[in-house]
């Protein structure tokens, strides 16, 4: 009972290759690879990159509008 010896995991990749096809699997575990790859490379850069500074404030302040101040009383100011 126990664990599962060698012949029986040559027995299920047997099956899964007539299953899926040796190229199919090529082709995923390529996939695989390079998500992997691109995984650790993001993990990597992301270290090295600067921290973002916020943004400077706007050139022009506009002004802020005054309680009870209606839009037409400041565009005549």
């Amino acid at each position: 009972m126990g664990g599962f010896s060698i012949w029986h995991w040559l027995v299920v990749l047997v099956i899964v290759a007539l299953i899926f096809g040796t190229k199919r699997l090529r082709n995923m575990g390529e996939d695989l690879g390079s998500a992997i790859k691109g995984f650790r490379k993001g993990m990597h850069d992301g270290d090295a990159q600067p921290q973002l500074k916020a943004d400077p404030p706007p050139s022009q302040p506009q002004s802020q509008p005054q309680p009870g101040e209606t839009k037409s009383e400041r565009a005549e100011s």
